[in-house]
């Protein structure tokens, strides 16, 4: 009988549960170490933020999370794990898959039309946990040739998913007050091209000038038209009446030309999607 152990066996697959409620993480947990024993838990988290730092903590390959917890819900935590810097030169490569705990039948139904995210309602019965596990295996097991999970429709999934938790918030952004010079000036939202953040500053780029704001691009996504703007990359928004064509270098990366300035912005695997068939 041979006994030699793969030299390329696969690495354990990670997840952190988050969920303010004791008795349904424990109840989550003991589902899935029937229905997926080899998955580890890694963490677990009784609200949102907890959540966020779990996942910057461990990387977890997935996160199953409740979306309603108090402090910070869990499509809130969401899209900060989405914003979340990978610790990797592949800036892709640390974005987790996305399951949804939910009670809610309205959010489940639409997360599941998405397509970007699962979601397995309160309280977990092992037979739809085993269909939520059998796709995740699928998604992981695919990164390797079709690339990381779908950011750029998990954006705009949780802009609308937050919109509908949270009806009564601010309106979008209109202005953006930044300094050029020696001056702060109001630029119309509409008049910007694209924002491209760097660890201190973003820049905001218009046709006729070039100003810096201290807005993580984080914060720009919660707050900015997701119609209007697409986020291209971790670090960079493009407004869409703004994109001229999309080209490919020799590497293969895609690259957006932009109507008004000749800079490419450079487009991640993970939002590669918007751009199918281009």
């Amino acid at each position: 009988m041979n006994t030699t152990p793969s030299s390329e066996a696969a690495a354990p697959v990670r997840g952190v549960i988050a969920d303010d409620e004791r008795l349904m993480r424990e109840q989550l947990k003991a589902r899935l170490a029937e229905v997926w024993p080899e998955l580890q838990i890694v963490g677990e988290a009784k609200n949102g933020l907890e959540a966020v730092d779990l996942v910057a903590e461990h990387h977890p390959d997935v996160v199953f999370l409740d979306i309603r917890m108090p402090g910070l819900s869990g499509v809130d935590a969401a899209r900060r794990i989405a914003q979340l810097p990978s610790g990797d030169d592949d800036d892709d490569a640390s974005l987790p898959e996305i399951v949804f705990i939910t009670a809610y039948d309205q959010y489940a139904i639409e997360a599941f039309e998405q397509g970007v995210v699962d979601y397995v309602l309160k309280p977990a019965e092992r037979e739809r946990l085993q269909v939520t596990v059998e796709r995740l295996k699928k998604r992981i097991a695919d990164r390797g040739s079709d690339g990381a999970p779908d950011a750029s429709g998990m954006q705009q999934l949780l802009q609308k998913l937050a919109a509908k938790m949270h009806p009564n918030a601010p309106a979008k952004l209109r202005w953006i007050q930044a300094t050029v010079g020696q001056s702060i000036q109001m630029i119309p939202v509409e008049d910007v091209l694209f924002f491209i953040s760097d660890e201190k500053y973003t820049r905001v780029q218009t046709a006729t000038l070039e100003a810096l704001i201290r807005k993580p691009i984080r914060e720009l996504v919660e707050e900015l038209d997701a119609d209007m703007f697409w986020q291209i990359h971790r670090s960079t928004l493009v407004n869409t009446r703004a994109i001229a064509g999309v080209t490919r270098d020799l590497r293969g990366r895609q690259l957006v030309a932009v109507r008004g300035h000749p800079e490419k912005l450079e487009v991640s695997r993970s939002y590669a999607g918007l751009f199918k068939g281009m």
